[in-house]
């Protein structure tokens, strides 16, 4: 489309934009239509969305699916996240949800392929009908995956609350109360809801920040041929679907806090080593550490931030949190941005060791392991 980089790089806030917006209103849809048909719906959602983008003419078109796509996105992460939490027994439960966090991480991979087989031959529109694939799936999940009982008990608690209440009262219209009533109502659920904010805008700002500017730094200020680079960043993706799995089973058996604290600032730590000491025999064993360390805090974050709040209100508290912690996602792109023009990308990468470290630190203080489980509250 002959873009201007302004055009090019907007589209990347389009994205977050929706995926936020998506997120907070995908956590409601959880709470008041259930999880699976949120999960059926965003997956529709964002794959016709997706899909959209092959059939584009202009710029403001392809800006307007992506948005479109993007809030199918953000609310099937958080209705995919709350739904499997409440299926999976906690004994488990971290390592299933860790295994699913994983999924994001060979997407990128696949996405990769894709693109090394497609473009070349048949385009890039090609690309984006590849989406409408999982549509496929929805139909078959909607037919075939019950609603988890705690969200049917909960939702059975509330209609006979709500009974009571116009009972009691002789009140004709049906009044519901609101999720986020309920939640800053609740000293321990406003407090774990604020917790959770600030612990996802850092996670979020160093691991999208990461994720940007990755490449630039590995070609520009560690001298790195587009062919190497991209070896590289396989294999810190690789090491990333690793350290998530692990990631689950150890937050399974030694606790959500202890691990998503250690992977946190483990890559916070690890960071200023890249920076500092890296060199052309060290660099690939050091981003294979770093992939594993930084994909940990993902492998426990979804267990973990449901485990914190009850099932009445879990939906919209997780993708609240969770999307108001998107802040930091948009803000890191552009902050790393000015610092590399004003500096280097070293030093953003630096101020993202400290995001990273600030993330690990909050839940280590105050943020308890398994306050509710999902299969009974």
């Amino acid at each position: 489309f002959g873009l201007t980089n302004l055009e090019a790089g907007s589209l990347g806030s389009f994205t977050l934009a929706g995926m936020a917006i998506g997120g907070i209103y995908g956590g409601w849809a959880c709470d008041r239509f259930g999880r699976v048909k949120t999960v059926v719906w965003t997956i529709v959602l964002f794959s016709v969305g997706t899909a959209a983008l092959g059939l584009t003419q202009s710029y403001w078109q392809f800006a307007f699916f992506r948005f479109v796509s993007s809030l199918g996105l953000g609310a099937l992460y958080v209705a995919c996240n709350t739904l499997m939490a409440e299926y999976v027994p906690t004994k488990y439960r971290t390592t299933v949800l860790g295994t699913l966090q994983a999924g994001w991480s060979v997407g990128y991979i696949v996405a990769t392929l894709l693109a090394g087989w497609l473009l070349p031959t048949y385009g890039w529109r090609y690309l984006f009908y590849v989406a409408i694939i999982p549509v496929l799936l929805a139909i078959f999940m909607q037919r075939l995956v019950p609603e988890p009982a705690a969200w049917v008990k909960a939702k059975a608690e509330q209609a006979k609350k709500l009974a009571e209440g116009v009972k009691d009262t002789a009140a004709a219209p049906e009044k519901r109360e609101s999720a986020y009533k309920m939640i800053f109502g609740d000293r321990q659920a406003r407090s774990m809801f604020i917790f959770w904010c600030l612990t996802a805008g850092f996670l979020q700002f160093g691991y999208y920040g990461v994720n940007n500017w990755m490449p630039a730094y590995l070609q520009t200020e560690m001298g790195m041929n587009f062919k190497s680079m991209t070896a590289y960043l396989v294999g810190t993706y690789t090491a990333m679907i690793l350290g998530k799995i692990l990631a689950g089973m150890a937050a399974d058996k030694f606790g959500r806090r202890a691990v998503y604290a250690f992977g946190a600032i483990g890559t916070a730590v690890f960071q200023p080593i890249i920076v500092l000491y890296h060199s052309p025999d060290t660099i690939l064993w050091m981003l294979v550490v770093f992939g594993f360390l930084y994909g940990i805090p993902y492998g426990v974050n979804a267990t973990y931030m449901t485990e914190s709040f009850q099932a009445k209100y879990r939906g919209t508290a997780v993708g609240g949190a969770y999307n108001i912690g998107r802040i930091g996602a948009a803000i890191a792109p552009a902050a790393i941005g000015f610092l590399a023009t004003q500096y280097s990308i070293g030093l953003g990468f630096l101020v993202m060791g400290a995001a990273y470290f600030i993330c690990g630190v909050i839940p280590a203080l105050f943020i308890k392991d398994k306050q509710f489980d999902p299969q009974k509250q």
